[in-house]
């Protein structure tokens, strides 16, 4: 029997049946949803997973959630369309009601996105933020008025690019290939060439972890020039941070730092932007891009940069801390201290388990401790 959709993203991303399972029923009370027992989930996983049985509502929402996929990808069928959708003056005088406040509205659902998906990671938010984007999608396709577009649009790339950044660390990458380049229509649609160039560079860490790295460095070069010529200072040490990892991880390593003194040359006094809510540089941050960076390189000043700048990482930044143990465990590996590495890359698995990071689990796959011939587990 041919393998399905659903049992091949399950074996993709390395859950057992009973993990699902759990997964699932936690989804489930999280959202209030009535949902059968777990006895009876293992024998229904097992009939959707061999394609006895359809999957219905509400699984494949807490499908889509646990898994970050769409439905297209778990061979879900599209749900009805509402007959409404069809009928253009209907739609025509949706998009008209849209208002500053409305628009406001759309605003602080992404700014709420984004700071629970730092803290809890994307698992609960791919699905509410894909239903935003479609949302937002509709009401520009409908809308007559320029001003009003601007304003969509701008809700559009920010979300989209979020949207993008969780599917990425779903290991979700084709979706977050697509989400980003959403993103960049909606900038051009806004005529920000300061959206356009930050979902552009974000756009190109997609590249790096498909090992495309010059082509990455291309984009992020790309980005950075588009950025430097009209953004403010805290997006041009941004793009300089950015530009620096792609060029780390093709191992061009002057260049590399060159482009992070040049971040930390751009880098205002406060770099907080209440236009740029998406962007962290100040306090640790662009210390940790830096260690980063160090890690890929195999530099010995990746564990002390690192080591000083993790106790100083907000506690809310837990894919952040996710990702400086990872480098911490790779860096003490380059280093040949075994036992350290094997610390940080137990204390970085368990909490990429809790945020469901699997771009950073996978990372972690990879890493072989001094002394071993394999992967360490």
């Amino acid at each position: 029997m041919a393998e399905t959709n659903l049992q091949a993203v399950r074996k993709h991303l390395g859950y057992k049946a009973d993990e699902v399972i759990r997964m699932l029923l936690r989804r489930a009370d999280t959202l209030a949803v009535p949902v059968m027992s777990a006895t009876s989930l293992k024998t229904k996983l097992s009939r959707w997973e061999n394609g006895r049985e359809a999957v219905s509502q509400p699984y494949r929402r807490l499908f889509r959630d646990i898994y970050g996929r769409t439905s297209e990808e778990l061979g879900f069928p599209e749900e009805e369309a509402n007959d409404e959708a069809d009928e253009l003056i209907s739609r025509l005088a949706l998009a008209r009601s849209v208002d500053s406040e409305t628009i406001e509205v759309f605003k602080r659902q992404v700014d709420q996105a984004r700071h629970v998906d730092r803290r809890l990671g994307g698992v609960s938010l791919l699905d509410q933020l894909r239903s935003n984007i479609d949302q937002l999608q509709s009401l520009l396709g409908f809308s007559t008025m320029n001003g009003q577009r601007q304003a969509l649009a701008g809700v559009l790339t920010e979300a989209s690019a979020l949207a993008g950044w969780e599917a990425l660390d779903r290991n979700a990458i084709r979706q977050s290939w697509e989400h980003h380049e959403t993103a960049k229509a909606a900038a051009r649609e806004e005529g920000s060439p300061i959206l356009l160039a930050h979902s552009t560079a974000q756009q190109a860490f997609i590249l790096i972890d498909l090992g495309e790295v010059q082509a990455a460095v291309g984009q992020l070069a790309e980005a950075r020039a588009l950025a430097d010529r009209t953004a403010p200072p805290v997006l041009r040490a941004w793009m300089a941070a950015a530009h620096g990892e792609g060029l780390a991880a093709a191992g061009q390593r002057d260049d590399a730092l060159r482009a992070f003194d040049a971040a930390g040359t751009h880098l205002p006094t406060d770099p907080v932007d209440p236009a740029l809510p998406f962007l962290f540089l100040g306090g640790a941050h662009l210390d940790r891009w830096r260690g980063n960076a160090l890690s890929k390189l195999g530099e010995p000043d990746a564990i002390q940069q690192l080591t000083t700048a993790l106790p100083l990482l907000p506690p809310d930044f837990v894919r952040a801390r996710t990702g400086m143990l990872v480098d911490l465990a790779f860096a003490y590996a380059a280093a040949d201290d075994r036992d350290a590495s094997l610390d940080h890359a137990r204390q970085a698995r368990r909490l990429a388990a809790q945020i469901k990071s699997d771009r950073q689990l996978r990372r972690l796959s990879g890493l072989i401790l001094p002394g071993s011939t394999s992967r360490a587990a």
